[in-house]
């Protein structure tokens, strides 16, 4: 077992590591100033951030998340021809600044949608909505969470997609609709029920719905622990009568499931990834504020239980890092169904792992650390979020404990 990385990972992690510093880090500043700028109407464009995507695909480090199994060789529609594996220490580099992912092109709910579109849209849905969101042209949402039902078992979803001649009629409301509040947000993968009285993994569909369809309300963009994720947001939508061409269903009535399944592929660790840059980052912070700070006659650095607390964080983050590698090392190799064990535990750790460093550093700032000069009461609640977005820790924990019971039955 070689844990050295292999010289097409360090190319393409030092390349994205030598962008991140040359634009990407130095841009901070100017970003949050930018936001600044647009007051209360903060969904907009940030002219900072299309200045660094123009940069980055002249670079080439362009749509790198795009897994070489998801694309034919004869594919007009290609990514870097990264692995998972290869990618991982990419998108690491990236989860150290919020904004830095769709500099590259790699930002959720994007990337999942793509590939979706990839794997199961047509020609005419690869032209329409494949192609600008590959260039970066347009955002788009993946919209499934209700706030009506346990969305945690996406058996309980009750939106209707209901067959009316040559359209679907949708009608319902989602909330957790990341990505409608960003301007440039086209189209929305849509996921809902078109025969309820199926068995109960086949009543799902999923359609493609463009969000500028009459019957779409966008109700308002949900606060996260008070912050307003600007400019991409969290939406509550309600569809009243939308009606899209049959044309627009995904693979066909009933395949909901299996695509997601499909979409939860590289997506699934995708966040795990970046969440261990953003746990580097948590650690950098905590160790130079403790080492600038004096308390009780010496360094906070120097008291033991921040020595105790700073080596706890390393191990997480060492430990973490190594359970992310072999889940895309098994991705890759064996396939997302085999390394189902791996992708569920690393889909709890990641957050949870860098939720606590998080949590360490804004303990080492003092009350300094909740206030958003830091960037760590942000940084926090969108961790936070993680271990709810990406499908809560129970559901993660249940298929873990289940696959354990397993090895043990009689």
């Amino acid at each position: 077992m070689d844990f050295t990385l292999s010289d097409k990972q360090v190319h393409w992690r030092d390349r994205v590591i030598a962008f991140m510093k040359a634009h990407v880090y130095p841009a901070v500043p100017t970003y949050m100033a930018q936001m600044q700028g647009f007051g209360e109407n903060r969904w907009q464009v940030v002219p900072i951030v299309e200045e660094l995507k123009a940069k980055a695909r002249e670079a080439g480090l362009w749509n790198l998340f795009l897994p070489l199994d998801s694309v034919r060789s004869d594919s007009p529609y290609k990514g870097a021809g990264l692995t998972n594996l290869e990618y991982a220490v990419c998108a690491e580099e990236m989860g150290k600044v919020g904004f830095a992912s769709e500099v590259f092109n790699c930002s959720a709910p994007d990337t999942g949608n793509m590939e979706v579109l990839i794997r199961y849209g047509s020609d005419e849905h690869k032209k329409r909505w494949l192609q600008p969101l590959l260039e970066g042209r347009i955002r788009s949402a993946f919209l499934m969470t209700e706030p009506d039902v346990a969305s945690s078992d996406a058996t309980n979803i009750e939106t209707s997609i209901r067959r009316d001649g040559d359209h679907y009629v949708i009608n319902g409301r989602k909330w957790w609709s990341s990505g409608v509040g960003d301007p440039r947000c086209e189209i929305a993968i849509v996921m809902g029920k078109t025969d309820p009285e199926a068995p109960r993994h086949s009543q799902q569909s999923q359609i493609l719905v463009p969000l500028h369809t009459p019957g779409i309300e966008i109700v308002r963009m949900l606060p996260v622990f008070g912050f307003d994720d600007a400019p991409h947001g969290h939406a509550e939508v309600v569809f009243r009568d939308v009606r899209v061409p049959v044309s627009n269903l995904l693979l066909g009535e009933g395949r909901g499931f299996e695509i997601a399944q499909g979409r939860l592929g590289p997506g699934r660790i995708h966040h795990c990834m970046r969440s261990i840059g953003g746990a580097e980052v948590a650690l950098e912070k905590m160790v130079r504020r403790l080492q600038s700070r004096t308390a009780f006659g010496k360094r906070i650095a120097d008291q033991s239980v921040w020595e105790q607390r700073v080596a706890e964080a390393r191990i997480d983050i060492e430990m973490t890092r190594l359970l992310c590698l072999k889940a895309a090392d098994l991705m890759d190799r064996v396939g997302n169904k085999v390394a189902r064990l791996e992708i569920a535990m690393i889909k709890v750790a990641a957050p949870r792992t860098a939720l606590r460093i998080i949590d360490m550093a804004i303990q080492a700032h003092g009350a300094a650390g909740v206030t958003t000069d830091f960037g760590l009461a942000k940084q926090y609640a969108s961790m936070r979020t993680m271990r709810l977005a990406d499908g809560p820790d129970e559901v993660h924990n249940r298929s873990i404990a289940r696959m354990e019971y397993g090895r043990y039955a009689d």
